[in-house]
């Protein structure tokens, strides 16, 4: 028997985050002037508090012995959805990229010192990271291009190079940086390492915050001159950066699906409220037959979105291979997000377009989904590849569908 309820230990928490969400953190949100940073680092600050001390909801995703509550990627896709129906909500949580990402990587790959100097800090909240790969002259999807060189002088590392679209870089007080090491590697993937740079730097220098069609982000781009970095300083081994790099984009992925999962919800909600509420040419909208063809679609397709998720999250949980599941999940539902929101808007009209209601936000927001973290194009491709492979290797494709038992 296929069960997808969840323990009653984790329906518990998934229940506890939606009443912190409903009852406090988006109450607490929507009175914060969020055009004044005082005012919403003041609102995050004090709702942290309050969900560490008072709530227990911290670290979710977490060990308990770094402080969290040991949740295991199945119950992670429950919690994680919830909490995005707020915009800060993973942020209360302790639990929003790239931290997330990067506590994951150093409890993995980090030597103890490195532990207890970078995670530690991170984990009880009293700093932010970021992740520096993506650079503006080579494709963001293939990081065996990276430019970013890396030199040993001695008992440090010497790099130079340009990032962009640095998630977090303003204010983090530590960088996971990928920088190549060898010249000539026996494999492409093998020409990067990773390197934890303490901020700030001078060497380390952000040149401007990137404005996007949803406005400033601090997504940073960065100029790195001589930037020297102790050797002890190296995060994994030598030229493994790149593997580095896949071990934290996979879970990584699957965590942007949870959350994004969380915001379809949102919009589909609201969706269907407008619908019942309209009424226009003698009928509500929900009796007309074509905004009904809108919420069937997006009702589809955010079944299938917490189907995919929930698969690909016990594969991750189970240590299956779960590669192309998160890849088809990672697809899948950025592209469902995009679609059921900018439904949402069509259903509320000129309302919908307005800032009156968080959809316009919602889906410049959602439109960076479709190529973070590797785009569509290259998703597919990486899919077709599989799914060619599982046919020349077995004669079927269902290796590559899920690998499901029908």
């Amino acid at each position: 028997m296929i069960d997808f309820s969840f323990p009653a230990e984790v329906e518990e928490i998934r229940l506890k985050v939606r009443n912190f969400m409903d009852t406090v953190v988006r109450p607490a949100w929507d009175a914060t002037d969020q055009s004044d940073r005082s005012a919403v680092v003041k609102t995050i600050v004090g709702l942290r508090k309050q969900a560490r001390d008072e709530e227990h909801l911290w670290l979710p995703h977490m060990p308990a012995e770094w402080g969290g509550m040991g949740l295991g990627s199945t119950a992670m896709a429950a919690v994680s959805a919830e909490a995005a129906k707020v915009s800060i909500g993973p942020f209360v949580l302790n639990a929003q990229a790239p931290d997330e990402g990067n506590q994951h990587t150093l409890l993995h790959w980090g030597t103890p010192e490195q532990k207890e100097k970078y995670l530690r800090p991170l984990c009880e909240g009293t700093t932010r990271s970021c992740f520096a790969m993506t650079e503006p002259e080579v494709a963001g999807s293939d990081p065996t291009l990276i430019k970013t060189f890396a030199y040993r002088d001695g008992d440090e590392w010497v790099i130079n190079g340009h990032k962009w679209f640095i998630s977090g870089a303003r204010g983090a007080k530590f960088a996971l940086l990928i920088a190549r090491t060898e010249e000539d590697p026996d494999l492409p993937q093998a020409a990067n390492s990773c390197f934890i740079v303490d901020l700030p730097n001078p060497a380390f220098r952000i040149v401007r915050d990137i404005h996007t069609m949803s406005g400033g982000h601090n997504h940073c781009e960065i100029m790195i001159e001589d930037l020297r970095v102790p050797a002890e300083n190296m995060l994994g081994g030598r030229g493994q950066g790149h593997l580095l790099g896949q071990y934290r984009l996979g879970p990584a992925r699957l965590a942007h699906c949870m959350r994004w999962i969380g915001q379809a919800e949102i919009a589909l909600d609201m969706m269907v409220k407008r619908s019942l509420e309209r009424f226009s040419h003698g009928s509500l909208l929900a009796e007309k037959q074509g905004i009904q063809w809108m919420i069937a679609d997006s009702a589809m397709e955010l079944y299938q979105s917490k189907l995919m998720v929930l698969h690909a999250a016990y594969k991750l949980e189970n240590k299956l291979d779960f590669i192309s599941e998160v890849s088809m999940a990672k697809h899948f539902v950025a592209n469902s997000l995009w679609k059921i929101t900018d439904r949402a808007i069509q259903v509320h009209g000129a309302l919908g377009y307005s800032t009156d209601t968080p959809l316009a936000n919602m889906l410049t927001q959602a439109r960076w989904s479709r190529f973070a973290d590797g785009a569509d194009e290259i998703h597919q491709m990486r899919i077709a590849q599989r799914t060619i492979a599982a046919y020349k290797d077995f004669g079927s494709t269902t290796k590559a569908t899920g690998d499901l038992p029908l």
